[in-house]
């Protein structure tokens, strides 16, 4: 299927590693040309050389910490500078620290909310007045299945990404005069660093090796195994495409099943 995406320009957040590579990588495999952003300048170049010598297409890495605003700005206005438009927005930053309610003061609070919830706001600000400008262009934001069914323990995930979601159904009503699409992919547990993280410490707490924990976890998958970030990257690829010019103001999952909930 040719999902009509080369020469298009994406930009992507948190793409040194797990899920942000994974979409950068299928992007740049459709033809696309991609702005990568993550913190670290060092892993962030690495990636860029890997993904452009792996597709061929020009690959842009922009130091960003998606909880600043002029970090963001300085993305989308180094993307323009280099590309001349840009089309597509996947907006995807790491999680906030786990924890219960009484572990978290309000700094916590406004650390997650900056990282998780006015990223997005901010990026599809900075970049609206260029996918205006575009023919059909795409915002797509990578959540969590805790919008579908809320995770113990990660209080502060929950919070946010469920504001993710109330905005992108409220904006993809507003903007879709202007055949811009807003959607929603929800990652269950995927084999990412985050998730090791999160499981190496239910392993630490319970005396267990995280290869146990972890093939727990897949036993309680109807599909019987984890995601890998390539599960998730598909289905950004094909809502960024021509095909999907009709898909607007859905929350995905991603997650082999596992959401009980039916909707």
């Amino acid at each position: 299927m040719d999902l009509r995406l080369s020469g298009k320009v994406a930009l992507v957040g948190g793409a040194s590693r797990g899920i942000g590579r994974a979409v950068a990588a299928g992007l740049a495999a459709e033809g696309c040309r991609v702005a990568i952003c993550a913190r670290d300048q060092q892993t962030l170049d690495a990636a860029a050389a890997e993904l452009h010598a792996a597709s061929g297409v020009d690959i842009l890495a922009v130091r960003c910490d998606m909880s600043v605003a002029p970090d963001i700005e300085a993305l989308v206005r180094e993307a323009v500078a280099r590309f001349g438009r840009v089309d597509i927005v996947v907006n995807n930053a790491g999680g906030p620290p786990p924890g219960a309610f009484d572990a978290h003061d309000d700094a916590t609070w406004q650390k997650a909310l900056d990282q998780n919830f006015y990223s997005v706001v901010r990026t599809v600000r900075a970049a609206l007045p260029y996918l205006s400008a575009a023919a059909g262009g795409r915002i797509i934001n990578i959540t969590s299945v805790a919008v579908k069914e809320p995770i113990p323990g990660l209080i502060l995930s929950n919070a946010a990404r469920l504001g993710v979601v109330g905005f992108a159904k409220t904006l993809s009503r507003e903007l879709g005069p202007d055949s811009i699409t807003v959607n929603n992919v929800c990652p269950g547990l995927t084999l990412t660093d985050r998730m090791r993280e999160l499981y190496g410490g239910r392993a630490q707490a319970t005396g267990r090796s995280l290869e146990d924990v972890l093939a727990d976890e897949a036993a309680r998958i109807p599909l019987g195994r984890l995601a890998e970030a390539e599960d998730v990257a598909a289905l950004v690829v094909f809502l960024a495409s021509e095909q999907a010019r009709h898909i607007t103001g859905t929350t995905i999952q991603v997650d082999g099943g596992s959401t009980s909930a039916a909707m």
